[in-house]
């Protein structure tokens, strides 16, 4: 006998429950905020509004189908199934937070707070979630995602971006190759180097590529292609700037070798989440063979 569909409700703390567990009470919190001329009350009801969104579409959830609420920080300790249905109800980064312990699971994105949230990700309302839940088994968005394999086999995939570089605002060492390049490499420092999808094109990626004038085309949140950029790479005897962009067809990678004592790579902006590289080890970059499955 299969199992009924599990919906997984993924949510994030609110930003009034983390001032409330600082400071202790609302009160305190409430004179926190005054003395630096913000009002409690503009984030209490975001709060509400969050919280109001959360119960509506968990009321929505057919009663046959089994439940789980899952917060953000669980997200690793989580073992999502095949049967799964989630429903991410929050920020556009939160889809993100959880695309990455995903294996084909529908994804229907639920937008909590329209109109500070730009909705690239969290897509529908509150009260389309009954809908959305009905044919969640239907056609789906297959976003691109990439990923990071080291020589040691540690394995990092993400949404949007991997950044690799120097924790803190250290230089980054490393020797830096393109597949397909005939072998050749060149040794760099820089502020490290930042590898995005079609979605990261929304958001850190896009400002890169404005700063670099917009000349490489950026790829569709479906297109099997991404595109990679060296941030402030430093020229000096040792240190090349030749290679410091390009694009990333699904059959190739961009190779970085680490000649720093310590660098790292995340995704998606979640530093506690990293691959620690050490000194020789190798890191390949390119198109992850797992795709996010986005209703709608």
């Amino acid at each position: 006998m299969s199992l009924a569909p599990r919906a997984v409700l993924v949510h994030r703390t609110t930003e009034y429950e983390e001032l409330v567990a600082r400071h202790g009470t609302h009160g305190q919190a409430a004179f926190f905020l005054s003395s630096r001329g913000r009002d409690i009350e503009e984030v209490a009801e975001r709060h509400r509004r969050a919280r109001r969104a959360l119960a509506e579409v968990t009321a929505a959830v057919p009663l046959n189908w089994r439940q789980a609420l899952l917060e953000r920080a669980d997200l690793d300790r989580f073992l999502f199934a095949p049967e799964d249905v989630v429903l991410v109800v929050g920020q556009d980064g939160l889809v993100a937070n959880a695309a990455k312990y995903l294996d084909g699971q529908p994804v229907i994105g639920i937008d909590t707070d329209p109109g500070r949230n730009p909705g690239v990700l969290v897509r529908h309302r509150p009260r389309d979630a009954a809908a959305l839940l009905a044919s969640a088994g239907g056609t789906a968005e297959e976003l691109t995602m990439v990923e990071a394999v080291t020589d040691d086999t540690q394995r990092l995939v993400a949404l949007n971006e991997i950044y690799l570089g120097a924790p803190g605002h250290q230089t980054a060492r490393y020797r830096l190759g393109l597949d397909g390049d005939r072998g050749v490499v060149e040794a760099q420092a820089s502020s490290g180097v930042l590898v995005g999808t079609g979605t990261g094109a929304t958001g850190w990626l896009r400002s890169v590529w404005q700063e670099r004038g917009g000349t490489l085309p950026l790829p569709a949140p479906t297109e099997d292609r991404l595109l990679w950029f060296v941030r402030e790479a430093w020229p000096s005897p040792a240190t090349g700037t030749s290679l410091v962009g390009g694009g990333l067809t699904a059959s190739a990678s961009l190779t970085l070798t680490v000649e720093s004592d310590r660098l790292i790579a995340f995704g998606d902006g979640i530093e506690s989440d990293a691959l620690q590289l050490t000194w020789g080890q190798t890191v390949r970059v390119g198109v992850c063979g797992r795709r996010l499955r986005l209703v709608g």
